[in-house]
């Protein structure tokens, strides 16, 4: 499998954004995702394809449409990028990166406006890319999670999602937010 470059994902991101400030906004976040999975990253893993992938797993922001839900991004940008001929290895970055992952059980009893199956990330690559995202938040104004803030937060949808939480910050480690929120500009929340 050819795995992309920064200069190709960077031209898709421009090509898909709707606007300039959404570009910055998703493409930045997603530069800051890369650069803590290299934080993390540990043998095992492909550096090459969890950088694609974290360049790559928010792409779906761009299709949303005015009041879609906004978890519905994950499963857009699996189908833009398996429409433009990505192989199902980078798709499922989009798709499987939520939370801590989420299962068809999930999806039923939340109502979620998803297709009724699992999206949990498998590869460690999957893993890793969807762990380093939990740690940077595209909201305005964008911000550093820290890891006791994303498990209170993650709390909210079951005990066994912060536990599965905190079993990735064991497995994983935390990533140094400090000097990334120094070079952003944008601030650390912890609780």
């Amino acid at each position: 499998m050819r795995i992309p470059d920064d200069a190709e994902i960077r031209a898709l991101h421009e090509r898909l954004a709707p606007t300039p400030q959404a570009f910055a906004l998703v493409y930045t976040h997603c530069e800051i995702v890369a650069r803590i999975a290299s934080q993390l990253a540990g043998p095992g893993v492909d550096p090459a394809l969890v950088r694609a992938g974290c360049l790559l797993h928010d792409i779906g922001v761009y299709r949303l449409g005015p009041g879609e839900a906004y978890i519905r991004h994950g499963v857009l940008g699996h189908e833009a990028l398996a429409g433009l001929g990505f192989p199902e290895t980078l798709s499922r970055f989009c798709s499987h990166h939520t939370g801590v992952g989420l299962t068809r059980e999930d999806v039923d009893r939340q109502g979620l406006p998803l297709p009724v199956d699992d999206y949990v990330a498998e590869t460690g690559e999957e893993r890793l890319v969807m762990y380093a995202d939990k740690f940077h938040s595209k909201s305005t104004p964008p911000h550093f999670v820290s890891a006791a803030a994303y498990t209170v937060a993650v709390g909210r949808f079951g005990e066994d999602k912060a536990a599965a939480f905190k079993a990735m910050v064991a497995e994983y480690g935390e990533p140094d937010l400090s000097r990334l929120a120094a070079e952003y500009g944008h601030p650390v929340v912890s609780c």
